[in-house]
């Protein structure tokens, strides 16, 4: 997660409550997705960024895991992510959330 997006995600916590905020991701790596999703909540763990040593807790969610998708109209998620869900290890990047959500999670 850039710089740029890890600032954006403080400052909505901030401003908003950690409890009233969900990051939802569609890195297409699972290594990419664990890697924004233990930065959201157990703090950047490169120790570069403005989340580097916060550890905000943030319910994190890729957008191809069952419970965002149910939230999306069938047509627009078909539409806006469907082919990429075909190449998509999807399983793999759902393990990986999960493992994060159940380590760092807080809310």
């Amino acid at each position: 997660m850039d710089l740029e997006n890890q600032k954006r995600v403080k400052d909505l916590a901030e401003a908003n409550g950690p409890e009233n905020i969900i990051v939802i991701l569609g890195a297409s790596e699972s290594e990419a997705a664990g890697l924004s999703a233990e930065t959201v909540t157990a703090g950047d763990p490169t120790f570069a960024g403005p989340l580097a040593g916060v550890s905000l807790g943030l319910r994190v969610y890729h957008v191809c895991e069952p419970e965002i998708k149910a939230e999306i109209p069938a047509d627009l998620y078909e539409e806006q992510i469907g082919m990429m869900e075909m190449v998509l290890d999807v399983d793999s990047i759902a393990s990986e959330m999960k493992s994060i959500r159940d380590q760092y999670c807080k809310y």
